[in-house]
């Protein structure tokens, strides 16, 4: 088992800054690809951002490029996710997940194996 608890969300006005982090405790942290996701109201979940067990490689969905990056510590078993230039439509509840998987960037959902309880992020316009 592995156990996901994300920190960091708030309210920030357009254009503004947040961290959010991603503590990891159980299993060996570096075996697991790390991803986060978004859910905003009515809306399904969606692909934010992934992250290569070493940290050498990441992938993001288009609507953040360039405004958000990932990047991990595997030494102290957390994952974070700057959040750069947010927009009002960045708002949503973020889940940091972890994929035991053969894959470098697990993009889909089903491919994470551990999730966390989410953190809300409100950018105000």
């Amino acid at each position: 088992q592995v156990q996901l608890a994300e920190s960091g969300g708030g309210l920030v006005q357009a254009g503004g800054s947040l961290r959010l982090s991603c503590a990891a405790s159980g299993r060996t942290f570096s075996n697991y690809a790390m991803g986060w996701f978004r859910q905003a109201p009515g809306k399904e979940r969606e692909f934010v951002a992934a992250i290569s067990r070493s940290g050498g490689s990441t992938y993001y969905a288009d609507s953040v490029k360039g405004r958000f990056t990932n990047s991990r510590d595997n030494a102290k078993n957390t994952v974070y996710l700057q959040m750069n230039s947010l927009k009002p439509e960045d708002t949503a509840v973020y889940y940091c997940a972890a994929a035991y998987s053969g894959l470098l960037l697990p993009i889909i959902e089903g491919r994470y194996d551990y999730w966390g309880q989410g953190t809300q992020v409100t950018v105000s316009s």
